[in-house]
């Protein structure tokens, strides 16, 4: 199985080589990317050292090319391509029909995987990308129970990537309009949920509140840990119960289930966190490298050592297999 690890910058992409990953994830410095924060990203420079420090070291390099462009600004997403693909990319990651068509007008065969924004869960659809851009794989949104992943990696005509810890979100992938709603940018064209430019913090006599455009988001008490804002993981008063009431802040941990994941045929495991710091992208892939290689090796189950690796990590110190378990299926 395949770990592919995120690049948020370069010494997260030599972090998470360094530690085993065996393919890394990044994306340009614009709005092409479902990660358009400041401070994140590469520059054309940056990308050649990049791919340069992993091939030497033989770890792959994809590039996220994932949000969906508005015609206005056609060329943007059209001269990413061109300078991903010159600079010796391993593959993009593509959500958009007109930017696949775009890369196919360019080469008959070079490699695309389905990006977890194009929401893509049944084989129709799946069969569709690979009939009229030959996609050789597909990442899955995280929405689907094993049984389905299973089946899909059974059936489906192209590699089967799922991801396997990180930031989990309620939402379907490609379809969140929360922060459009909220600050007229999404994840979808922009490439970032809830833009810097909105977020507001302020210091209210021990009370820290985060706004996001000016709408109240959440309170947190002298050393409560602070999310960053976003709308569906703010607390609200519901009813008059202060709560989370859309999601709380947790994180996806597939280490328990990994073994079925390998078995059901899944070629790679994918880890969000783009945006995280080198520290946390070394011991996530180093812990995830490990339990890979136990399971691969004969391990029934991934050692509770390896697990607990990641235990302070998780967002909202709390962890899920989120829809991946569903007994009633």
């Amino acid at each position: 199985m395949e770990l592919v690890c995120p690049a948020g910058n370069y010494q997260s992409l030599m972090k998470a080589v360094d530690n085993g990953a065996n393919a890394v994830y990044m994306g340009l410095k614009n709005e092409t990317n479902a990660r358009h924060f400041a401070g994140l990203n590469f520059s054309e420079s940056q990308i050649s050292k990049a791919i340069d420090y992993a091939h030497a070291r033989n770890c792959k390099v994809f590039c996220a090319i994932n949000t969906y462009p508005r015609e206005y600004k056609w060329e943007r997403w059209a001269y990413a391509v061109d300078q991903a693909m010159a600079l010796g990319i391993d593959s993009l990651i593509v959500a958009d029909i007109g930017v696949m068509d775009y890369i196919r007008s360019r080469s008959t065969d070079f490699p695309i995987h389905l990006s977890v924004q194009a929401s893509s869960t049944n084989l129709e659809s799946l069969n569709f990308y690979h009939q009229q851009f030959a996609i050789r794989r597909a990442v899955l949104p995280r929405v689907l129970s094993l049984a389905q992943v299973a089946k899909l990696a059974r059936t489906a005509p192209v590699e089967i990537e799922v991801f396997g810890f990180g930031s989990l979100c309620i939402m379907a992938e490609g379809r969140c309009y929360l922060s459009s709603y909220l600050t007229g940018e999404s994840p979808n064209t922009q490439g970032v949920c809830s833009p810097a430019a909105y977020v507001q913090w302020e210091d209210k006599n021990g009370v820290l509140e985060s706004r996001l455009n000016g709408l109240l988001i959440d309170r947190f008490g002298e050393n409560e840990n602070a999310g960053y804002p976003t709308l569906c993981k703010g607390r609200f008063d519901v009813n008059g119960h202060v709560e989370h009431a859309l999601e709380e802040p947790t994180s996806l941990n597939t280490m328990d289930i990994l073994p079925e994941l390998i078995e059901s045929g899944v070629v790679a495991i994918k880890i969000e966190g783009r945006q995280r710091s080198p520290s946390y992208v070394a011991t996530v892939t180093r812990a995830w490298r490990q339990a890979i290689d136990s399971v691969s090796n004969g391990a029934s189950r991934v050692a509770p050592q390896t697990i607990n690796q990641l235990a302070s990590l998780a967002e909202g110190r709390q962890t899920t297999i989120g829809a991946y378990e569903r007994n009633w299926q």
